[in-house]
């Protein structure tokens, strides 16, 4: 049975590549559940990069947001709930600042956790005394919230829970995470909260473009948002929404992947490890290469300002952005995610694609590089240049020829370029830079290949994929990459990996491979690779436990 039913998804796969990403933009690429409006799904996924804001009561102790109420003593729950509101003050928090810095980040679109899993509402309530009215704020946070994003000219999101802790404290039910058991009556109160909660958000603040349910039930705030306002685009809840992790593939069909910049969502003033700029705006990279939206999580101080560690990343993606926005906005994937260092993304009609290149700290002003890219073909109309320069001139080298050329060659397009933009004072630009490449064409059918499951037994694990898809080559060679899982917050910051041997194909079909020798008890992720003469492509990430 199990190999049956990986037979159906490799099929169901095949029909997804073959279709390729052409679809109209009124396909809707529904998952089960899934009525948001065609045209507002698309219009969400142009736009490609949002801001997740998290921000709780608890934030006052740097903890992580509500999940410490699990398994929490009465006497822990109970400090929590009637102190904790007491002290809440986020009185720097200015929504028209944050917008603004979001904006120049590149974000289209800002998330605000209306109400996180411990109860607490930011916004007047009449379902429960635990809002942002009865702190010494005293006053409507979202209100200012929503105005705020809306002056700025960026969509408006809410994060809202409909797993209510305080629900379960105040009846006395334990706080846990899912198969909570409720009697009828409580059943009923608990799904007549999420509804009446969710016709305030969606009555008293006018237009909401997206929606992040996280938590059950699901079900009654989806209801009553699509009926109050049909145009909200729901994404946890209605599509895929990766958590601290991105696809190891392209989706067709459209996701959202949240992200923090250091360890957990609330603010972390102790104990984390904060990404580099750098490292965001590769993930955004990757995000928007494999088809999915970038929602890059900020925690604010208690105070409600954006802590100076946060600020500086987003100010390093502005200037990333600035220059390099076209490659981001209203994009889809390329018939290949990336060779190499090299991510793409294309034109939805496929004729433009934007070669972004990675992993070049020590490019000096005005000096050339040349490039081969196997996946992409010029035609008598090829255009290229690189975005931010004119390709004239380098600030102090006027003899320089900054001029980008290239030449097809039966290897690959022959590109060549230089880094003739001054962006910092001391020639240091260790962001990536982006080629444009116009009128281009597919130079490859690339194959395609899916990561099976793993069966682990006696410190053994055996590795399975299947090549779907051979491509144009007559021989590829398969195999599968692999590391150890480097945990839930921590794994964004993994780069290499171990290889298993390779075994040639010269047909499609299934194929597994032994690793010996792991660690037991130790998580491991792995995905299946095929190796075309011109390219290397991976397919998704899936993970094992060596018993």
């Amino acid at each position: 049975m199990k190999k049956i039913k990986f037979y159906i998804g490799a099929f169901f796969l095949l029909c997804c590549i073959v279709k390729g990403y052409a679809q109209t933009e009124t396909d809707d690429n529904r998952f089960s559940g899934n009525k948001n409006n065609p045209e507002r799904q698309a219009w969400l996924r142009d736009r490609g990069f949002g801001m997740f804001i998290h921000l709780n009561i608890d934030v006052q102790l740097g903890i992580t947001i509500s999940h410490s109420l699990v398994g929490a003593s009465e006497a822990y729950c109970k400090k929590y709930y009637e102190t904790l509101p007491q002290t809440f003050d986020p009185y720097k928090f200015n929504a028209y600042e944050i917008a603004k810095l979001a904006k120049l980040a590149g974000m289209k679109y800002i998330v605000f956790t209306a109400k996180h899993h411990s109860g607490f509402c930011f916004w007047d309530t009449r379902t429960t005394d635990l809002n942002i009215m009865h702190t010494p704020y005293k006053k409507d946070l979202l209100k200012e919230y929503v105005e705020g994003v809306r002056k700025a000219g960026l969509a408006v999101g809410l994060y809202y829970s409909p797993e209510d802790f305080k629900f379960l404290y105040d009846h006395k039910i334990p706080i846990k995470r899912g198969d909570i058991k409720l009697k009828d009556n409580e059943h009923k109160a608990y799904d007549d909260l999420v509804k009446q909660q969710t016709t305030e958000l969606f009555t008293n603040y006018g237009q909401i473009d997206v929606l992040f349910i996280d938590g059950e039930p699901k079900d009654p705030c989806k209801k009553v948002a699509w009926s109050l306002q049909p145009n909200v685009v729901i994404t946890r809840g209605a599509i895929n929404t990766p958590e601290q992790t991105l696809p190891g593939a392209a989706q067709d069909q459209f996701w959202e992947s949240c992200i923090t910049m250091g360890t957990q969502w609330n603010y972390k003033p102790t104990n984390d490890h904060i990404k580099t700029g750098g490292r965001l705006i590769e993930l955004l990279i990757e995000a928007r290469a494999k088809g999915g939206n970038f929602l890059l999580n900020v925690g604010p101080h208690p105070d409600g300002y954006i802590p100076y560690e946060q600020e500086v990343n987003l100010r390093e993606m502005a200037a990333w952005n600035f220059i390099n926005e076209e490659a981001i906005q209203g994009v889809r994937p390329w018939i290949i995610v990336h060779e190499h260092n090299i991510w793409f993304t294309a034109s939805k009609d496929k004729k433009t694609v934007y070669a972004i290149i990675t992993r070049q700290p020590d490019w000096p002003l005005g000096q050339r590089k040349e490039i081969i890219l196997k996946s992409v073909k010029s035609t008598p109309s090829t255009k290229i240049s690189v975005l931010g320069q004119n390709s004239e001139v380098v600030e102090y080298q006027n003899a320089k020829d900054a001029s980008s050329r290239f030449e097809q060659k039966n290897d690959g397009l022959h590109i060549s370029v230089v880094r003739a933009q001054r962006v910092y004072d001391n020639n240091k630009w260790p962001n990536p830079v982006t080629i444009k490449l116009e009128n281009i064409e597919p130079a490859l059918d690339p194959p395609v290949i899916i990561t099976g499951n793993a069966i682990t037994q006696n410190g053994e694990a055996v590795l399975k994929g299947s090549l779907v898809k051979k491509g144009d080559a007559p021989i590829v060679r398969v195999g599968f990459e692999y590391r150890p899982y480097a945990g839930f917050a921590e794994n964004l910051n993994s780069t290499a990996w171990n290889t298993t041997k390779y075994a040639e194909r010269n047909s499609e079909g299934d194929y597994t491979i032994s690793l010996k020798g792991l660690k037991k008890n130790t998580p491991y992720e792995y995905r299946a690779v095929v190796v075309h003469p011109q390219i290397t492509i991976q397919a998704d990430i899936k993970t094992f436990t060596v018993k």
